[in-house]
């Protein structure tokens, strides 16, 4: 498939989600101890989720992102952007395990969509190569950074995805 893909007859793109869990710890992080002490830390949980899709020779990244959860419906969303951007063209998809990932929902729309899906084994994210995106958006715009609201923390996340 990716022999495919570099002669221009296929797309695969890596996908994975890197929803709050990765980058709302890391915003939990910036506040410190010295600033929790001084400063009443925002009530509430916000999350920003993003849901994105790696193509595997161009490294151009598609995304999905919400303030909600990524579900099937996010998947879906994702699929029929691609789907969009690629109309002529066969799709594979490079996914990992996630319960999300492998429902009826998402199955169904990409055997209409016509997009392959490909799961990788269990426990395996270093053969996922969206995974070095994620290490890269955490490395540039959230370890020791502070940001003082969420749309700032949510902004700089955007910014470091273009």
């Amino acid at each position: 498939m990716l022999e495919q893909a570099k002669d221009g007859t296929r797309k695969v793109y890596f996908v994975d989600a890197a929803p709050d869990r990765k980058f709302w710890l890391l915003f939990l992080a910036s506040y410190g101890l010295f600033v929790a002490c001084l400063f009443k830390p925002p009530a509430g949980r916000k999350r920003f989720n993003v849901l994105g899709a790696l193509d595997a020779i161009t490294h151009q990244l598609i995304t999905v992102t919400n303030e909600s959860y990524i579900n099937a419906q996010s998947v879906g969303d994702l699929l029929w952007k691609l789907h969009r951007l690629n109309p002529n063209i066969p799709i594979t998809l490079v996914l990992d395990n996630a319960r999300y990932q492998k429902c009826r929902l998402v199955f169904e729309l990409a055997n209409t969509l016509n997009i392959d899906l490909l799961y990788l084994p269990s426990y395996s994210p270093n053969l996922n190569l969206i995974e070095r995106l994620w290490k890269l958006v955490k490395k540039k715009c959230l370890y020791s950074k502070y940001y003082s609201d969420f749309e700032l923390f949510k902004a700089a996340i955007i910014d470091c995805l273009r």
